[in-house]
């Protein structure tokens, strides 16, 4: 596990193969609970080829040192990711 809030990463290899490549992250929260959403992709087996974007939030709680994950939001396509940015331009607007 990581110590750090940088070193924290969904990229997953299996077999040799990223078969979960990460694109991009953004930290937003620190401390002993840390919230980070990602950018990423997953292998496709059949098709030998990385799918869509995908996005994932996780909430992580250090302890002893290193960050365990405590919880995680997959936001599944872009219509979705882009439904959840009206609602919260929208209520923050108010």
């Amino acid at each position: 596990m990581a110590e750090t809030v940088e070193e924290l990463t969904v990229s997953y290899t299996d077999g040799g193969i990223e078969t979960v490549k990460e694109l991009d992250k953004v930290v937003l929260s620190k401390g002993a609970w840390a919230t980070v959403i990602y950018k990423h992709q997953d292998w496709n087996r059949t098709k030998e080829e990385y799918g869509p974007d995908k996005y994932t939030i996780r909430r992580y709680q250090k302890r002893n040192g290193e960050y365990q994950q405590k919880s995680k939001f997959n936001i599944s396509s872009a219509a979705q990711a882009e439904g959840i940015i009206a609602a919260l331009q929208g209520w923050i607007k108010k």
